[in-house]
């Protein structure tokens, strides 16, 4: 089975990161957490993949989902066939 790398893009001290994060954590999720807040190359970087600069943003093959909270976060892993 294919596991896409998950890339969830962060800012310190943000509450819907770390609900993010925790969803993916309870879930069985591996993911790479980026901290976009304090490195500019990361912030650079997330606005190049996903055309924007909000965070929690979660990029899995190519696929965006930015400013979300647990509902859309369900939703999306769901939709595209993303398991732990």
């Amino acid at each position: 089975m294919h596991r896409p790398e998950l890339l969830l893009y962060v800012k310190a001290g943000c509450p819907w990161c770390c609900v993010a994060e925790d969803y993916l954590n309870r879930h069985g999720y591996r993911y790479r957490s980026i901290d976009v807040r304090n490195d500019r190359s990361a912030f650079d970087e997330l606005r190049r993949v996903s055309g924007q600069t909000l965070a929690p943003t979660l990029v899995v093959d190519g696929k965006v989902l930015p400013d979300f909270g647990p509902d859309e976060l369900q939703h999306f892993l769901k939709t595209n066939q993303i398991e732990p």
